[in-house]
């Protein structure tokens, strides 16, 4: 204790201190200006006036190095007495650049509750998909568990509640997708993207009528010719982007093509996998003038999957209980998504505070959904014995079965819309509104059955006995029967109101939006308002507060219930958000980092029940529930290592609902043991008791999640660079097919997955590129990957397989995910 109570005091004695000023060069204070001592912990950042003070090492030489964002660093060598203070004051000189005209959008952020992201995280994160939304798997509140799906949920909610905007356009995702490995590419373009927004709550009355969230992309805009292409073993791509000689034509076009082939053969369902996922977009902006702008997004998808299933093979269970599911398949199932989507944009800014948008857009899909598969399966149980020559290997047969699956399904769907949005800019303040009127028409048939057999008895089976005549009339029943053909065209209205103020230390934002839907004759009214607040006392703390009504006025897929009708008395779902959070900027090893942690609570009304199955959501079609979520996420951000972003996120969350009018009866026999269907011998009731459920798990009820984005790279050979993520996710509640929701309560394994890449720079862009090859020379950067996916090669499980032997035993045989796989990745940008 005494020596390093000396030793502290030794140290204290060897230091000093150095205060200043930092300007430009027009002598204007430059604020948040970064102070370190290169090679030292301890740093500083200037305030709002450009002053600063920083105590550091006297009695050697030391280096302090003074950035900000948009000016050269400055350097100077110092060498302090102890207990000196030295005045330093500097002028740090801006980088210019030379560029075309630019119009400001934007002078700062005025979504209190939107994240930024930086696109180049997208560029370096090893994703199977390949699809954008990658990188949102690994923020807090957000979770996913299915690396093959661009599908994701947010504190609680589900895939539908989600809101994507692109160049301010809504963006839809396909209707009968069942599985990832059916979904292929979305919307989102990642070599297109210049701008991210997220909000997982708490967002403002300028974005539409869904429950979670909301991703704000803007694409970018091209002020010279460029372009990038990939290839993998996963498939490839390529964008070109250009402007006019008279910088009035903007042009972006990205193309893209995926074939997961490779990946799927790695499942355990082998056979021969067909699927072709092909994607082409356009952004087009031409300037009429300085005060007018049209512009034109325009996006084609064609999604084909096409298996011809031939045999099946999982192990599950545990030491107790080891079992083995083999299926052998005949039959083939062939799914189309085709997609159309297009907006016209018209901009016209009469001065520098008012600004009007013409915007007027559509959508329209066909989707075709085709299979017969035939399965003949045996279920087995393992050898357990550890000291056993035959260990795994097959000790009986459980039973046997057989499935027939059918499906004939069409979908329709044509939206097409138009909107108005404005803004006008007050001092320090905007004034932000829109009205929007949309309309729907949606042809969708299905056709499609299960038929299930097992040891020679058709499911369900009547009892009966040999030699007795028949209890019942025995006839083939197919199950989960459904076979309707729905028609609707509606039109739906909405519109917003939306106040900004923008302050030093108070920032805040108040709106209301409004929506009408002639469906079911229903408007909703949704007050929104969110305030920011940046102490005095601590310039790096940060704090936020927002609450509101959000409502979802029902798509198509939830007014159709499990039979596939549909309910034309539905009501809009219904969250009101409570957000309270904040964040502290810290520097530590001479860096700035982030954290931030935001505490939630969602009080949910008239919510639609549904049944999830990998992607494929089944609403029950009536608002007969209520429910809640809440819960709290962190995350750490900032270079770890230097000159590169990494992050770490957590979060805790607890959803649950209770179904009205939902109940189940318990049977007991005479001894009062509860008689279980398949498992008890005296299956005569003598107590039958009548439970009620109360609140059971929603679906996305996954309490913990914890994810992590890392880059590094050799600090001697600083082109040899590696990307993580890891993400783990505790498990999801699942339970047996059918109506019953109070069944739903079973756990899923947890969810662990990580992805690891390594890159070779071959040609950096930040270097010149002094190649005598006359292709190379023309490359902006070149650089190569190798990705290692599912690294720790876990066995996933997205969902499960459900088999009922005669006596009715049920048993849940898990789906699992792809397994290890590496794949090769060629990238270069010119």
């Amino acid at each position: 204790m005494f020596f390093f109570l000396f030793l502290g005091i030794e140290t204290y004695a060897q230091q000093g201190t150095i205060y200043g000023t930092v300007t430009d060069s027009l002598n204007k204070p430059i604020e948040a200006v970064s102070i370190v001592v290169n090679g030292e912990s301890n740093g500083t950042v200037a305030d709002t006036k450009g002053n600063y003070e920083l105590i550091v090492p006297a009695g050697k030489e030391i280096t302090i190095v003074f950035t900000s964002l948009g000016y050269f660093n400055i350097e100077q060598k110092v060498i302090l007495q102890p207990d000196e203070r030295k005045k330093i004051n500097k002028q740090l000189s801006s980088k210019s650049i030379l560029v075309g005209a630019v119009k400001v959008e934007s002078e700062r952020n005025r979504e209190v509750m939107l994240t930024k992201i930086n696109p180049r995280s997208i560029e370096a994160i090893p994703s199977v998909s390949g699809n954008f939304e990658s990188v949102l798997k690994t923020l807090p509140g957000v979770v996913s568990n299915n690396e093959l799906s661009s599908g994701y949920s947010v504190r609680g909610g589900n895939y539908d509640e989600n809101l994507v905007y692109v160049n301010d356009i809504e963006i839809y995702r396909p209707f009968l997708v069942r599985s990832g490995q059916q979904e292929g590419l979305s919307f989102i373009n990642s070599d297109l993207v210049a701008d991210i927004g997220f909000s997982a709550g708490g967002f403002g009355a300028v974005y539409g009528d869904k429950l979670s969230s909301v991703l704000d992309i803007k694409y970018k805009r091209p002020d010279n010719f460029e372009g990038s292409a990939y290839l993998s073993l996963l498939g490839g791509g390529f964008h070109l982007e250009g402007i006019s000689k008279n910088k009035k034509v903007g042009v972006l076009l990205g193309v893209r093509q995926k074939s997961n082939q490779f990946l799927l053969n790695s499942m355990d369902t082998k056979g021969e996998y067909k699927p072709s996922f092909t994607d082409v977009q356009a952004f087009v902006s031409y300037q009429l003038s300085s005060k007018t702008e049209l512009s034109l997004l325009g996006n084609y998808s064609s999604n084909k999957y096409h298996i011809i299933p031939t045999d099946r093979e999982t192990e599950f269970g545990n030491i107790n209980e080891a079992l083995k599911f083999t299926v052998f398949f005949e039959g083939q199932e062939i799914d189309t998504y085709d997609a159309s989507q297009g907006a016209l944009s018209f901009s016209y800014q009469p001065n520098e505070k008012l600004k009007l948008r013409l915007i007027s857009g559509a959508f329209y899909t066909t989707e075709q959904e085709y299979f017969d598969i035939v399965g003949a399966y045996r279920l087995d149980e393992l050898e357990r014995d550890l000291g056993s020559s035959q260990f795994g290997d097959v000790a009986f047969n459980r039973g046997v079965g057989a499935f027939l699956n059918h499906a004939r399904n069409d979908l329709e769907a044509f939206v097409y819309y138009a909107q108005h949005k404005g803004s006008y800019l007050l001092d320090n303040a905007t004034l932000s509104w829109g009205v929007k009127a949309q309309h729907e028409s949606i042809n969708d048939k299905l056709d499609e059955w299960v038929y299930r057999d097992s040891s020679d008895f058709s499911i369900p089976h009547p009892p009966d006995n040999p030699g007795q005549p028949l209890a019942y009339d025995q006839k083939i029943v197919v199950n989960d029967l459904v076979h309707t053909e729905n028609n609707t065209n509606t039109i739906r209205y909405s519109g917003y109101l939306q106040f900004n103020k923008d302050h030093e230390q108070v920032s805040y934002n108040i709106g209301i939006r409004s929506t009408y839907w002639n469906w079911n004759n229903e408007m909703d009214i949704s007050p929104r308002a969110s305030i920011q607040y940046k102490p005095d006392w601590n310039k790096h703390l940060n704090f936020r507060f927002a609450t509101g009504f959000y409502y979802q006025p029902p798509f198509y897929r939830e007014i159709r219930n499990l039979q596939g009708e549909i309910n034309k008395n539905i009501k809009s779902q219904q969250s009101i958000h409570f957000v309270l959070g904040g964040d502290y900027q810290f520097l530590a090893w001479g860096r700035e980092f982030k954290y931030t942690a935001e505490a939630y609570y969602k009080d949910l009304n008239d919510l639609i029940p549904y049944k999830s199955d990998n992607l494929r959501l089944r609403y029950f079609g009536t608002n007969n529930s209520n429910g809640s979520a809440y819960g709290l996420d962190m995350r750490v951000n900032g270079e770890f290592v230097s000159g590169i972003e990494s992050w770490i996120s957590l979060s805790y969350l607890k959803t649950e609902e209770n179904l009205t009018n939902d109940y189940y009866v318990n049977q007991y026999d005479s001894t009062g043991k509860l008689i279980i269907p398949g498992y008890s011998y005296n299956s005569k009731a003598a107590k039958i008791d009548t439970i009620l459920p109360g609140n059971i798990p929603r679906p996305s009820d996954q309490r913990i999640t914890f994810a992590i984005f890392f880059q590094d790279y050799l600090p001697k050979f600083p082109t040899f660079k590696m990307h993580l993520t890891l993400i783990f996710g505790s498990g999801l509640p699942f339970g047996p097919p059918g109506n019953d929701r109070y069944k739903d309560i079973l756990r899923m394994p947890t969810y662990r997955r990580v992805d690891l890449g390594f890159s070779k720079i071959i040609i950096d862009e930040d270097k010149p590129n002094g190649s005598r090859i006359p292709v190379v020379r023309n490359l902006r950067s070149l650089w190569f990957g190798l990705e290692v996916f599912n690294l720790l090669q876990v066995n996933n499980t997205i969902s499960y397989t459900w088999i009922t032997d005669v006596t009715g035993r049920k048993y849940a045989v898990p789906n699992y995910l792809t397994a290890r796989l590496i794949n090769l990745r060629l990238t270069a940008k010119f």
